[in-house]
């Protein structure tokens, strides 16, 4: 590893590097720390608190039912789409158990968007909540799904409680949809029946799939990075490494109010914490603002991890400036760049620094971070984290003087396998053991990271990639639109929204009906929110259509 000079850089008590081969499997790490913290509470969702005890019994019951029951062998397929519920880490856990491949899925995918992951994981079974089993049911005979395992938000949350929160969920709110499913089990009964069953410990090694983790690229269907158990131990040594000065084992509390089904949370807080035999405090719907803030009032949470715009909310949230901040120590940014104004008004608020990270999907997901010991924002991405090599280049590959801006390379034991079933697209983007990563930076000095652009057309909404291409695509399906073109837009809350060009044959065609037209075929987060109609959109001479002027 080239660390000249990182050497100077790197404050005290942070390695320079990890062993990536400190653990043979995400399970052993998993068992190792669930009976080291047996008492202590390994997650809190809704005021119900699951130890590290019982979330290994019941993962260990929910990977016999996986494997006894419904047969599913080591490098299976098992897909997860489940928001911030007790139910995600206990079936997180037992697939991994089981030796099986994670699949996570947004909860919010359109019947097109879930298809797509379904057919090109070629996920065997899925864990669905019933909230959106009517999404699986519109496309579940076009897929490999054999079985599915359905939950309700109260499921794990008691037998009064969890039927009450089931009762307004269904009755009161109507937030489920009807839905007809062939073939389902219940998330309870499964854990019943698993209980019953002898769980067959399975011969794991590190350079095995944990995770097929989807992410756009530069091409508009998304596809699944292959992390192996060594890329995620890696990255969680990595992690532990640069930020462990600040953390103390086993009385550590983090919010997680990011998805777990996100990279960011998945590695910053669901498995880091269990290395330190922390609490994670889930967070079902982050967006309840009200709420959000009556959960932290009732918790001494010592570290908050978010993007930009859930900083900024809360900062504009009623009742979050008088929360007691005392036990805070460490508040993470990822996903998307977090702005100076929001930084700065964070620490004014919470007398804590707001620390950048930056990472890919492709590097599960962390490649820099700001300093622990940084006293104050300083726009930038920090040092690369430890047995973390990060070069700038140009287009020829030949590395560029501090200063000067090029395409930020990545090399380390995080970096991912490859794309699944994708070697054309691997072939793309890994070259000579390097990960290109397609965006823009430069280095000062003294080894800090900037990110100053993007070479890939990226839009990022509340720190999830949307591109470009698939936008284009749903677009393309109206029968009125014969061109159009997506870009990113600054947008105060979000970071940034989605924008459409088109050129339609229709001059009745309205922006309306083709953001209706959108909604039915994109989550929320990609739909575009402005159209601009044109005679014609900008080509270069080959008739590609020129994005950057449309910018």
């Amino acid at each position: 590893m080239e660390k000249i000079w990182l050497e100077k850089s790197y404050p005290p008590g942070i390695p320079a590097e990890i062993d990536a081969d400190k653990y043979q499997s995400l399970a052993q790490l998993f068992t190792k720390y669930c009976q080291k913290y047996a008492d202590n509470t390994a997650f809190i969702n809704m005021d119900v608190k699951l130890s590290y005890s019982q979330l290994e019994q019941q993962a260990t019951a929910f990977a016999a039912y996986l494997q006894q029951d419904l047969g599913l062998k080591k490098g299976d397929k098992l897909a997860i789409m489940v928001p911030n519920t007790l139910q995600y880490p206990i079936a997180l856990f037992g697939g991994l158990l089981a030796g099986l491949t994670i699949v996570n899925v947004n909860p919010l995918y359109t019947a097109r968007e879930l298809k797509h992951q379904l057919n090109d994981s070629g996920a065997k079974a899925i864990v669905i909540i019933e909230n959106f089993a009517k999404t699986l049911q519109d496309v579940i005979a076009d897929t490999p799904v054999q079985k599915v395992i359905l939950t309700s938000l109260g499921d794990r949350l008691g037998f009064l409680k969890g039927n009450l929160v089931n009762l307004v969920v269904r009755h009161v709110k109507k937030m489920v949809p009807s839905f007809h499913l062939d073939n389902t089990i219940g998330f309870n009964l499964v854990l019943e029946k698993g209980a019953k069953l002898n769980f067959q410990p399975v011969e794991i090694h590190n350079e095995d799939l944990a995770f097929l983790q989807y992410t756009g690229g530069t091409t508009g269907v998304s596809k699944g990075a292959m992390l192996t158990h060594r890329n995620m131990i890696a990255n969680l040594e990595q992690a532990k490494g640069a930020l462990s000065p600040m953390l103390e084992e086993g009385n550590e509390l983090v919010v997680t109010a990011l998805p777990l089904y996100h990279i960011f949370a998945l590695t910053a807080n669901c498995m880091l914490f269990v290395t330190l035999g922390g609490t994670n405090l889930l967070i079902t719907n982050p967006r309840d603002m009200p709420n959000f803030v009556k959960e932290l009032k009732k918790y001494k949470f010592t570290t908050l991890t978010g993007v930009n715009t859930l900083f900024n909310g809360l900062l504009n949230a009623s009742g979050f400036k008088n929360l007691d901040f005392s036990h805070l120590k460490l508040s993470l940014g990822g996903g998307m760049a977090v702005q100076q104004p929001v930084a700065e008004r964070w620490q004014q608020v919470t007398r804590t620094r707001l620390l950048e990270g930056y990472g890919l999907t492709e590097c599960a997901p962390l490649v820099t971070v700001s300093p622990f010991n940084q006293q104050a924002y300083n726009g930038t991405i920090g040092l690369p984290a430890p047995s973390t090599d990060v070069k700038i280049v140009d287009e020829l590959g030949n590395e560029r003087a501090i200063g000067e801006a090029g395409e930020m390379i990545v090399k380390g034991p995080q970096v991912m396998k490859g794309y699944y079933n994708r070697p054309e697209a691997t072939a793309e983007v890994l070259k000579n053991g390097w990960l290109y990563t397609g965006d823009i930076a430069c280095m000062d000095e003294n080894g800090y990271f900037k990110i100053v652009d993007r070479k890939k057309d990226m839009i990022i909404v509340s720190g999830f990639n949307v591109f470009p291409n698939e936008i284009e695509e749903v677009v393309m399906m109206h029968p009125d639109i014969i061109e159009a073109a997506a870009i990113g837009v600054p947008h105060d809350v979000s970071g940034e929204m989605v924008k459409i060009f088109v050129v339609s044959r229709n001059q009745d065609l309205c922006e309306s009906d083709l953001i209706k037209h959108c909604k039915q075929n994109l989550t929320n987060y990609k739909v575009p929110k402005l159209v601009e109609f044109r005679d014609e959109l900008p080509k270069s001479n080959v008739g590609k259509i020129l994005r950057r002027e449309l910018r």
